[in-house]
């Protein structure tokens, strides 16, 4: 296939798979002009709780995409978790961490509880706002690649064949990635039969939905998790070998009043159920060509700890920026840190959420304690090709870091947080001491000059001393932050040459 056999209204991308991975992808995509067409093999929007955590950092993420305050309004910070021990004693957690709270420069401290189901309708109302739609009922079925794009045979629930073309191919379609196997990735890891739990969505009687309730017992553990803006309860029971693992009603309710101890809940028929059975793998490579990896389809984690989504919305965020940057003429090789990045950022969080699930098996109860690191604040990309600083290793904060946020910033608008001033998806600079002399494009690139007085739209005055502590700046600094919210370039020596260099580098722009 030539570029010339493409047809002029092809898409740019073609995106198999509209989970929360694939339908956040499409939205970075969209909103900077991408064209894509997004396939999902389901013949509609998927039912069920499934992973409920949204952690900070993919909150953050959802601020810039703009669809925050809808999130936030479907479901409950820092839900209070009870863990209770067959003797009837509790331990209280869930709290925002003591070493997190009233941070300014974390603007959400604790993890969300709200349905899957939630979120991925958030996702596709913000893709709807901004032109796409998802294309339900097709299905991949086989595809060729070349150097100039990606030819794909797409099958409807009708069983026609059409062939799609585009530049390239990502892979957003689960553990049972048709992309992965048609690229002849290899999905290394383990399946571990032993370690199952049934997952269910149900109506319940007699508890109250102010926390989630983790019952710990010999046989096993049994849970019900309150989803905010709906009446229902995700049911959780572990299962060993040799438990009833019946998806039913009766084997629910008999396993719930075992192991709590009470006959006072009862539950209703599961509005969604499923088998869950320990997966944990990690893809051997990202990248295939033209063909990429993200979410599910790249890394399958235990739940416990809530990463799997989360990792693999954030997938979405760094490869969108990338392949809308080489779509609008950034050199090819910024999409081989897709990989560089987000690969070694998977198989920490692999390891992370395994030692949280032998810690669940080993105390027969779901971890509650929370820190950084649990709720991935701690990911970052500190001495890779797209890092750089004139900072030693003793700074706090570096390039590759995640930017923090900075309330109390004074601009002619008003009152602003950092991170409302960044959403869009551009990149973000920084000039403190003004620098005004710096000027980039500003279709690429949102100025904020740190002032004493505001004057112009791009003024803003760190009335709190916010912003300076955060990024450790002195009069001279420039900070360029990446579009997704990563540290691109800290330069304390004011050099703008450096930073029109990373741009021009990494973006392709004159400068």
């Amino acid at each position: 296939m030539t570029k010339s056999e493409r047809p002029p209204n092809a898409p740019t991308v073609l995106i198999v798979g509209a989970g929360p991975t694939g339908l956040t992808l499409a939205c970075e995509l969209a909103r900077r002009g991408v064209s894509f067409r997004l396939i999902e093999a389901a013949p509609g929007p998927q039912p069920g709780s499934r992973g409920k955590g949204v952690q900070p950092r993919t909150l953050e993420a959802f601020e810039n995409l703009g669809v925050i305050d809808h999130v936030l309004a479907h479901g409950r910070l820092a839900m209070p978790m009870w863990s209770i021990a067959p003797d009837g004693r509790v331990t209280y957690g869930g709290a925002v961490p003591e070493s997190l709270a009233d941070r300014p420069d974390i603007p959400y401290a604790a993890s969300l509880i709200t349905p899957e189901w939630r979120v991925e309708e958030t996702l596709r109302l913000r893709l709807a706002e901004l032109g796409g739609a998802v294309g339900f009922g097709m299905s991949l079925v086989d595809f060729e690649q070349s150097d100039d794009g990606v030819s794909a045979q797409v099958m409807d629930v009708k069983g026609d064949v059409t062939t799609v073309t585009a530049r390239w191919l990502a892979g957003c379609d689960g553990g049972h990635s048709v992309v992965r196997k048609r690229a002849a990735i290899a999905f290394e890891g383990e399946t571990r039969e032993e370690v199952r739990m049934i997952v269910a969505d149900v109506r319940a009687d007699g508890v109250d939905p102010d926390a989630w309730r983790v019952w710990r017992h010999a046989e096993g553990i049994v849970a019900l998790c309150p989803l905010p803006s709906t009446d229902v309860f995700q049911y959780q029971a572990s299962v060993a070998p040799g438990q009833d693992a019946r998806l039913t009603l009766a084997n629910m309710q008999a396993t719930l009043d075992r192991r709590t101890g009470r006959t006072g809940i009862r539950l209703h028929e599961p509005e969604w159920s499923s088998l869950w059975r320990a997966n944990i793998r990690l893809a051997g490579r990202y990248r295939a060509g033209r063909v990429f990896l993200a979410g599910d389809a790249a890394h399958i984690h235990s739940p416990a700890g809530g990463q799997g989504m989360n990792t693999g919305i954030q997938d979405a965020v760094n490869l969108g920026w990338k392949l809308a940057a080489v779509t609008q003429g950034a050199d090819p090789s910024l999409l081989d840190t897709y990989e560089s990045e987000r690969r070694p950022v998977a198989a920490h969080v692999l390891g992370f959420s395994t030692a949280r699930l032998e810690q669940m098996m080993k105390a027969n109860g779901i971890p509650i304690r929370r820190d950084a690191s649990t709720i991935q604040l701690d990911i970052g990309y500190r001495d890779l090709a797209l890092a750089r600083d004139d900072r030693d290793d003793n700074a706090v904060l570096r390039a590759g870091d995640r930017a923090p946020d900075a309330p109390g910033l004074t601009t002619t608008g008003g009152e602003r947080r950092l991170f409302v001033l960044m959403r869009g998806g551009r990149f973000t600079l920084l000039c403190f001491g003004g620098a005004g002399g710096v000027a980039f494009p500003r279709d690429v690139v949102r100025t904020l000059r740190v002032v004493d007085e505001v004057a112009d739209s791009d003024d803003v005055a760190d009335t709190a001393g916010h912003l300076r502590r955060a990024y450790g700046a002195s009069d001279r600094t420039l900070v360029l932050i990446r579009p997704d919210g990563y540290v691109g370039v800290v330069s304390d020596a004011g050099d703008a040459s450096v930073v029109g260099g990373y741009l021009s580098a990494v973006c392709g722009v004159a400068v």
